[in-house]
């Protein structure tokens, strides 16, 4: 069982100052990467720290960093800001048979507040990740397939959204961010690989040749083929 992560030490003076830096600076901020204890610790909800035309000016910040790194989802700890914020969004055009099997399609661009999510059903499903606070590498996780996630929109009102497939993954790879988790922390770290040897080995639409070269999940039956 993994320790519960330390609550952030900033105050909400300190919150706001940082987001009010970031909104002045002349150029994008850097991604924080691991090591740095923001990524490490639990974030402060989203609770009238920032002013809401602040809110929508981090929003947007958020979204043209994850879109020049690329990714597909960015939380408000890898700026170095420990808010429960995070934008997501899914545009890649990728190969219809690894999207098949990996049951990846489009996400319309959404930001999250103080998300929450849970397991809808039993079904696992189990692939490499990356992320943008750990360059260079790649591990397989085992995750829910499909999960309900309640959350705040930006405006402040609550909702409540099924995911499903690759969808699933990316809400929750994003939501384990603000509550001071990695992936790492969850991956098999027999498949874990730098990007060269992922994409010179690995990279096909299912885990089955890695999982069988590398010597994990060997219990874990029902993999989507290779």
């Amino acid at each position: 069982m993994r320790p519960a992560a330390p609550p952030t030490p900033f105050s909400p003076a300190l919150i706001r100052e940082t987001v009010q830096n970031i909104l002045v600076a002349e150029s994008l901020p850097p991604i924080v990467q691991a090591g740095h204890p923001v990524l490490r610790q639990y974030a402060a909800p989203c609770d009238g720290q920032i002013s809401d035309a602040e809110l929508g000016q981090l929003v947007e910040v958020m979204r043209r960093v994850m879109h020049e790194a690329p990714g597909v989802g960015l939380a408000a700890p890898q700026l170095g800001i420990p808010l429960q914020l995070a934008v997501l969004e899914d545009q890649f055009e990728v190969d219809g048979e690894l999207a098949a099997v990996r049951k990846r399609s489009p996400l319309e661009f959404v930001a999250i507040l103080n998300p929450r999510y849970r397991a809808l059903g039993t079904r696992t499903a189990a692939f490499y990740e990356g992320c943008l606070s750990l360059t260079g590498l790649q591990a397989v996780v085992v995750r829910p397939d499909s999960v309900r996630l309640k959350f705040l929109n930006p405006d402040g009102h609550p909702a409540e959204q099924d995911f499903h497939g690759w969808q699933a993954r990316i809400v929750q790879h994003e939501t384990d961010h603000l509550h001071g988790n990695l992936y790492v922390d969850r991956a098999e770290l027999r498949s874990l690989s730098n990007n060269a040897e992922y994409g010179a080995r690995w990279a096909t639409p299912g885990i089955d040749n890695a999982r069988q070269e590398l010597g994990f999940l060997a219990d874990l039956a029902d993999l989507p083929e290779s």
